[in-house]
C-alpha cells in the first residue's frame, strides 16, 4: 500500500468486527489499531486458581486429622472441570520445608499457617485454617521459581501417583486408570509452567491399563502423544519401549506403523543393552518403588 492510499483509507469509518477480522495486508493504522484492542480484550493471561472449599475428619483408632479439598482451575480459558486432590496439614508443612531448602530468601514472606497444639478440629479453626492454606497457594504461586520448580506439580500429583502405580502393581488397571486420569488433568493445568515431559510417565502408565483392559486406540492415543516429547528431550528410557508399543498395538489396529518399526530397529542397534530391551508395562512397573 502506497502513502497516498494509506492517508486516505484512515478517513474511512468502517469499525472492524472482531469475530471476523480481515488479513492485515488490508488493514488500515486507524483499523489495525482497532482490531489490536479487540484481541487484548479477548485474551486474558492464563493462571492458576486455588481453591479450598471444603475439608473432612478422618478418624482412625488411634488418632484423627483434617483432609483439605484442593482444586486446581486455570483462568483465562473456560475450564471445563474442577479437578481435586486432598491433602492434610502435614503433607504442607512437608512441601513447605522442602521449598525452603532451595528458595529460603524467596519464600522470606510466605509463611505456612502455624500448627496448632489444641482446637484443631473445631469447626472455626478448620474454616480458618481452610482459607490460610488457599492463601498460602496463591502466594506461592505468585513467585516465578516456586511455579516452575518440579516441587509444585509434586505436591498435587505424588501421593496418587503412586496411588496409582501400586493398582496398577496388582494389576488393577480400570482404578489405577481413574487415578492416572485426574493426574493427568492436574498435570495438563501445571503444564504451561513446567517442563513438557511431565506427562510422560503418567500417559505411559495410561497406555498401559488401556492396553490391559483391550481399549488398543486409547493405548495407541496415549503412547502416540508421550512420543513428541521424549524425543525431543531425549528420554532414553521411554522411546524404545514406547516404540515397541505403538508398533504392536498400531498392527492390532491395522495403522500403518512401518516408520515407528524402522525408528525402532535404528534406535535398538545404537542402544543395544538392557534399557532399551525392557518393555513399556516393564517400566512403568518399577517406577514409584
Amino acid at each position: 500500500m502506497t502513502e497516498p492510499e494509506l492517508q486516505h483509507d484512515l478517513t474511512d469509518p468502517t469499525p472492524v468486527d472482531p469475530g471476523n477480522p480481515p488479513s492485515c495486508s488490508s488493514l488500515t493504522t486507524k483499523e489495525l489499531q482497532q482490531n489490536w484492542r479487540a484481541v487484548k480484550q479477548r485474551e486474558r493471561p492464563v493462571r492458576l486458581l486455588f481453591e479450598i472449599p471444603s475439608s473432612r475428619i478422618v478418624e482412625q483408632t488411634v488418632h484423627k486429622y483434617v483432609v483439605y479439598q484442593v482444586v486446581v482451575m486455570r483462568s483465562g480459558s473456560f475450564d471445563s472441570r474442577r479437578v481435586f486432590v486432598e491433602r492434610r496439614y502435614s503433607d504442607f508443612s512437608c512441601f513447605h520445608h522442602k521449598l525452603l531448602e532451595e528458595f529460603n530468601e524467596e519464600l522470606e514472606e510466605v509463611v505456612l499457617p502455624r500448627k496448632l497444639l489444641t482446637g484443631n478440629f473445631s469447626p472455626e479453626i478448620i474454616s480458618e485454617r481452610r482459607l490460610s492454606l488457599q492463601d498460602y497457594l496463591a502466594k506461592l504461586y505468585a513467585i516465578r521459581c516456586v511455579r516452575h520448580s518440579p516441587h509444585f506439580p509434586k505436591f498435587f500429583t505424588e501421593q496418587e501417583q503412586k496411588r496409582a502405580h501400586t493398582l496398577l502393581r496388582a494389576g488393577q488397571f480400570r482404578l489405577a486408570l481413574e487415578q492416572l486420569e485426574n493426574i493427568l488433568e492436574i498435570e495438563e493445568k501445571l503444564l504451561p509452567w513446567q517442563r513438557p515431559t511431565m506427562i510422560v510417565p503418567t500417559l505411559c502408565a495410561m497406555a498401559v491399563c488401556y492396553r490391559d483392559l483391550e481399549k488398543p486406540e486409547q493405548a495407541f492415543g496415549a503412547a502416540q502423544r508421550a512420543l513428541p516429547p521424549v524425543r525431543r528431550y531425549g528420554l532414553k528410557q521411554y522411546r524404545a519401549a514406547l516404540l515397541g508399543l505403538l508398533v504392536d498395538v498400531g498392527y492390532e489396529l491395522g495403522r500403518p506403523v512401518a516408520q515407528l518399526q524402522e525408528e525402532l530397529i535404528r534406535l535398538k542397534d545404537v542402544e543395544r543393552g538392557e534399557m532399551s530391551s525392557r518393555s513399556l508395562k516393564e517400566l512403568v512397573i518399577r517406577a514409584f518403588t
